[in-house]
């Protein structure tokens, strides 16, 4: 690594003075002492290029120019928003306290008052530069560990994803409903909710959630939810309890997830108009994620070739849907649904059984 005292000799200095004969003295004052990168401007209107070409890590601005005053540069320089703007060193003929109060509230860090003094100038421009080029490498230290985390974050999301789903697939391998349905109607699950207003981050919250819908049927004795013949009540009792087993199995959990995953368990087999089960909800008493993952659960289903059954032509599920809208489905999400159609059509392809 280069040493401090180099890098700050090679630190670019932009100087803005319109009188010629100062920037002369800076530019052998400031070469006598190393510093070699240095821009010299005489004219205050070319700051901002100069800034955005050069890059300094300190500035040396006269106050009092034509066109625009030391002030009104520092004011542009402010307008940026970079969050790594220099230190600004006002080089000034006046004393007087009420000009360098103005020139620190306009967002200088030190000053100079003319004529220079070799000895000061030099110590003032080390000083402010040794303290920027530690802010810098703070600030680099930071944005590494800040890539760090977000790199480390999106791949617990995507870790948490993969266990959610295998979690979703033990369940429904039990119910020979393997392959990728899992997948399928969690995207179709949170492309509705998208549709319906949810933000991205709840959005990518029923992504996660959805596939634990039922989880419950791990519970599920194997000659009731593996019988290939319609079930006597005993048995569809049994096979209804998934519901509350699954939302038993998530509960005790007070993350955003689990608290989404098990209302999901627990209402995605209710019905609109108030037949569906546990609890015979109707209407917006069911919550909105019951409503949602009810129907991204049936068309996928309905679409999907089983053991016992065909895979239906999306224009049948389609048709099926619509004719359950106010009945099984909430009407709203049966809008959303016919509106994301096209997009839930590619989800299908995109996620096709091997």
């Amino acid at each position: 690594m280069m040493p401090m005292s180099t890098q700050i000799k090679s630190t670019p200095i932009l100087a803005i003075d319109d009188e010629q004969t100062n920037l002369k003295l800076l530019d052998k004052m400031l070469r006598a002492e190393g510093y070699t990168r240095l821009t010299l401007l005489d004219d205050p209107r070319r700051t901002i290029d100069a800034y955005r070409e050069t890059s300094p890590g300190l500035i040396l601005l006269d106050l009092n120019m034509p066109h625009l005053d030391g002030y009104a540069v520092m004011a542009q320089l402010r307008a940026l928003d970079d969050p790594m703007l220099p230190p600004v060193i006002v080089l000034t003929a006046q004393s007087a306290g009420e000009f360098l109060l103005r020139a620190f509230k306009s967002g200088a860090r030190d000053y100079v008052t003319k004529p220079f003094d070799r000895a000061e100038l030099m110590a003032r421009v080390r000083n402010l530069l040794e303290a920027h080029l530690a802010h810098r490498i703070t600030w680099a230290q930071n944005s590494v560990l800040e890539e760090l985390v977000r790199e480390r974050t999106a791949k617990l999301r995507k870790t948490r994803l993969q266990v959610v789903r295998r979690l979703g697939r033990a369940a429904e391998y039990r119910d020979n409903e393997t392959g990728n349905h899992i997948l399928r109607m969690s995207k179709i699950s949170a492309l509705l909710a998208a549709r319906l207003g949810w933000s991205p981050e709840d959005c990518e919250l029923m992504l996660h959630a959805s596939p634990m819908h039922d989880i419950g049927k791990i519970g599920v004795p194997d000659h009731v939810l593996l019988k290939p013949g319609k079930l006597d009540p005993a048995e569809w009792e049994l096979m209804q309890s998934h519901v509350s087993i699954g939302a038993d199995i998530l509960s005790d959990d007070d993350t955003d997830l689990m608290v989404l995953a098990r209302s999901i368990a627990l209402t995605h087999h209710e019905k609109w108009d108030g037949t569906g089960y546990p609890n015979g909800l109707a209407g917006e008493a069911i919550p909105q994620e019951g409503r949602i993952v009810a129907l991204a659960d049936v068309f996928d289903a309905l679409t999907s070739e089983r053991p016992y059954k065909r895979a239906w032509p999306v224009e049948e599920a389609v048709s099926h849907i619509r004719e359950q809208s106010g009945r099984h489905f909430d009407p709203a999400v049966v809008e959303a649904f016919l509106d994301a159609l096209p997009e839930i059509v590619e989800i299908r392809a995109r996620h096709s059984e091997p």
